[in-house]
């Protein structure tokens, strides 16, 4: 499978998940809260936890591969690399990464070969079940009971077939086995800080969107965050009542909106798409910032209007690249001003 399969059309607020699963060996201290699936043959029971991943970060599901070990390895999840058509990848056992006890059984394994962040890593999984075509409307958010059991992985609950399926954010793995992958900050240069700019941003994860709040202030931006599409374009709409029944501008409550793409009920394609097709928002720059910005993919956020996109973590960049749409965007303004005079004249 790889991302040429991808037939979803962008903005449409649904997502494609593979469907995977994680065989655990209950032990007696635990079976009594799970209900095991079935045995492993030595008597011992084993409980099956269903998983899922967007398509649009997986290149392609192979099986066990053979792996070679890698030198100073800190993590034990770190099974270590192997070889893809001249690409090695590392591999990670994701059953042991979030603390369950594994059957063991390589032999019948998984492999799926993730990229994002502009970064290729292997996860090893018990197996794998489907691909099903959803709606972020039917994405719960983890409640904080089941953030805290996954170690804050999972992004997103929804029911499949019957089965709860628990929607993982690899990225924070891959970022705590690495963490010079994580996000990059650096100083800010002072000759481009702005005063007063408002910025709208739309995040799932609670500590990217404080990052981004955090840095945007920094630079002089009043900031306003959200956890998903569906507040932020709720938010819009409230500044553009606000703006029609107070005869103002609506750059006088927002100028930038800043958005994840996955997120659950509302995604941050399907926010662009409402945004660049509503007459009075669409005057408003759109800047994406996700994981899922990769040269594959980035012609999704264009064919939704986004006016830029950055991949996580460039964090860094987010600052100067919203004060360059904004700045852009009025310089069309003021020429458009300028020139209506001249056309009435002609």
């Amino acid at each position: 499978m790889s991302q040429t399969n991808i037939l979803l059309e962008a903005g449409t607020n649904e997502l494609e998940v593979v469907e995977f699963f994680l065989d655990e060996i209950i032990t007696p201290d635990n079976a009594a809260s799970t209900t095991p699936n079935n045995g492993d043959g030595l008597g011992n029971a084993v409980y099956r936890g269903h998983y899922g991943v967007n398509v649009a970060k997986v290149l392609e599901i192979i099986r066990m591969p053979k792996v070679t070990e890698l030198p100073e390895v800190q993590d034990p999840s770190v099974l270590g690399a192997f070889n893809l058509r001249s690409r090695i990848i590392p591999l990670v056992d994701l059953a042991l990464w979030l603390e369950k006890k594994g059957t063991g059984a390589h032999d019948e394994a998984k492999t799926i070969v993730t990229e994002f962040s502009n970064i290729t890593t292997a996860f090893m999984v018990s197996g794998v079940n489907r691909i099903h075509r959803i709606s972020w409307e039917s994405v719960e958010p983890p409640n904080q009971y089941v953030a805290a059991v996954s170690k804050n992985t999972v992004i997103g609950v929804v029911q499949l077939e019957g089965r709860i399926v628990f929607l993982l954010d690899l990225e924070k793995i891959v970022v705590s086995l690495n963490p010079k992958l994580g996000f990059r900050l650096y100083d800010l240069e002072q000759d481009w800080v702005n005063a007063g700019y408002r910025a709208l941003v739309a995040d799932d994860s609670a500590l990217v969107r404080e990052m981004q709040r955090d840095l945007l202030e920094k630079a002089g931006f009043t900031v306003e965050i959200v956890s998903n599409g569906k507040l932020a374009w709720e938010r819009l709409l409230d500044f553009k009542r606000r703006s029609e029944e107070e005869n103002r501008p609506i750059t006088d409550f927002v100028h930038v909106v800043v958005s994840d793409i996955e997120m659950p009920i509302m995604d941050g394609l399907n926010l662009t798409s409402r945004i660049k097709g509503d007459p009075a928002l669409k005057v408003l720059p759109v800047l994406l910032f996700s994981s899922l910005i990769t040269d594959k993919l980035r012609h999704r956020g264009q064919s939704v209007g986004a006016d830029d996109q950055i991949s996580k973590p460039e964090i860094t960049q987010l600052a100067k690249r919203a004060m360059a749409l904004i700045k852009a965007r009025q310089a069309e303004q003021n020429s458009a001003q300028m020139s209506a005079p001249n056309l009435g004249q002609a």
